[in-house]
């Protein structure tokens, strides 16, 4: 049965040690099972602190990020290329610092809009750095997820499918595709069709709606998407993401074109996703059982 995670910024685009406890808290009380921070800086945290706290919670953790500009591991700047991979080194030892095994987000080149297409080489070029990146975190126990999103967020990898290519390119058995509904129903032709080729390389699932606001308000067909999941076996986490201008992350939030108020009562929103969310995987559950059940008479 698949367990039910939440993105951070429902809560708090802050790192203080008060903002991250409240985060924790309010996670454990609405019976999240995970939590994922995003952007977290290991300079501004108190790492023994928060990875005691989230043992205490008996919570799991994730982490997720976007390389910067000046960090895109597809650029033709060997400067520029080192230090993405010192950044994601550094991703990768947060992770393990807190107990935790995902790191999750754009992780294969620069997150924000592109005035150019990828490359050959910047493919490469990507591919190779990223798979020594994967050797030191496999040693770490980290797996690399690679989140597939929208054109308008990156020029390389859109669809599950070309995330496929990526990670068959690396030879890496520890990356793996990070799959979003919010991306997914812009860019594939089926999500749920693409939720079934990826299988068993999906390593972790942001559920999110159109909008990025409430779950069943937008134009996502989420039904099928539940549908895919259950039909794939995928037992790991599903983690929960929305944005709104309520609650504000001065890069996230404008790399994301967050400009509409879509919620400010963030307790009512979690508590309506994690309904929404476990009432939809159990539909899904009950659905595949009953096409399976022959009701012959009995008599």
């Amino acid at each position: 049965m698949s367990k039910i995670g939440v993105h951070s910024f429902v809560w708090s685009a802050g790192s203080s040690k008060d903002e991250i406890e409240r985060t924790l808290a309010r996670s454990h009380e609405l019976g999240f099972k995970l939590v994922e921070f995003s952007y977290l800086d290991p300079e501004q945290v108190d790492v023994k602190w928060l990875a005691s706290r989230i043992r205490e919670l008996g919570l799991d953790v994730a982490v997720s990020m976007g390389l910067p500009a000046d960090g895109d591991i597809s650029s033709d700047d060997p400067s520029v290329v080192a230090n993405g991979e010192a950044i994601l080194d550094r991703a990768v030892a947060l992770v393990r610092d807190l107990g935790g095994s995902k790191l999750a987000g754009i992780l294969s080149s620069a997150h924000g809009k592109q005035e150019h297409a990828l490359s050959r080489k910047g493919w490469d070029q990507s591919v190779g750095t990223l798979s020594k990146v994967a050797d030191r975190a496999k040693a770490a126990g980290v797996t690399l997820n690679l989140e597939i999103v929208n054109r308008f967020e990156s020029n390389m990898l859109n669809t599950a499918a070309q995330g496929l290519a990526y990670i068959r390119d690396t030879g890496a058995s520890n990356v793996f595709l990070h799959l979003d509904t919010f991306h997914m129903n812009i860019e594939e032709a089926d999500v749920g069709l693409a939720i079934r080729n990826a299988s068993d390389k999906i390593g972790y699932v942001h559920i999110g709606e159109s909008h990025r606001g409430y779950l069943g308000t937008g134009n996502i067909d989420f039904a099928s998407i539940f549908d895919a999941l259950v039909a794939i076996g995928w037992n790991d986490f599903v983690t929960f993401e929305s944005f709104s201008t309520t609650i504000v992350d001065k890069d996230l939030s404008l790399k994301t074109a967050i400009w509409r108020n879509l919620w400010q009562d963030n307790v009512a929103l979690a508590k309506h996703a994690r309904t929404f969310i476990e009432l939809g995987m159990e539909t899904a559950r009950l659905k595949a059982d009953l096409v399976k059940a022959a009701h012959l008479p009995t008599a």
